[in-house]
């Protein structure tokens, strides 16, 4: 059975915190529904009815281009221990950028890491709690370092020049593309 609150309260707080892996999906009118997974310590709860990620570069810019299009979003999390759980968040999400003024103060939030290209910031609308039951019992060996070693490695000027292409999804809707590069050790760490 389903719960639904209008805000994250402590027990939800307490689940998310616990989670190295969330899911986050989005979607635009006549688009493709766009679903990922995400890792890294890269999500945030910045108030009951606030919580923000960070995301790194990759394959698409998917969500950044719904959000500009639609604004809805939804992200999952699953206790993959005990009890079983699963916990979505419905809201309403914008892309922040490194050249957008608010950026120090939601990077702060943040260790940055290599590839980092935007923080998506969302509103809570509502928080659903489901049994979770038919969710495996696993265990995290560890986190995949590919993403951040290839980023790390990467030429700053070739980088951005890489990523100043994904301005359109991959149905054509528009994006903003980041215009900065963050390096490994540039993050104004953990808040």
């Amino acid at each position: 059975m389903a719960d639904f609150f209008d805000t994250l309260n402590a027990d939800h707080e307490a689940m998310i915190a616990q989670q190295p892996v969330f899911f986050v999906a989005t979607a635009a009118q006549d688009a493709r529904i766009n679903l990922s997974p995400k890792g890294y310590d890269a999500f945030r709860i910045l108030a009951p009815d606030r919580v923000a990620y960070l995301d790194l570069g990759g394959s698409g810019n998917e969500t950044n281009a719904h959000l500009m299009a639609d604004g809805r979003i939804t992200i999952m999390f699953c206790n993959f221990q005990q009890p079983a759980l699963i916990l979505r968040i419905y809201g309403r999400g914008r892309a922040v950028l490194p050249a957008d003024p608010e950026w120090d103060t939601l990077a702060a939030h943040f260790t940055l890491l290599p590839g980092t290209r935007q923080i998506f910031d969302i509103s809570v609308e509502s928080v659903q709690t489901s049994c979770g039951y038919g969710v495996p019992l696993m265990t995290l060996d560890k986190e995949r370092e590919t993403l951040t070693k290839y980023h790390a490695r990467s030429d700053p000027d070739e980088w951005a020049e890489k990523y100043s292409q994904r301005d359109t999804s991959i149905d054509g809707l528009p994006a903003r593309p980041t215009d900065r590069f963050i390096a490994g050790d540039a993050g104004t760490g953990r808040g």
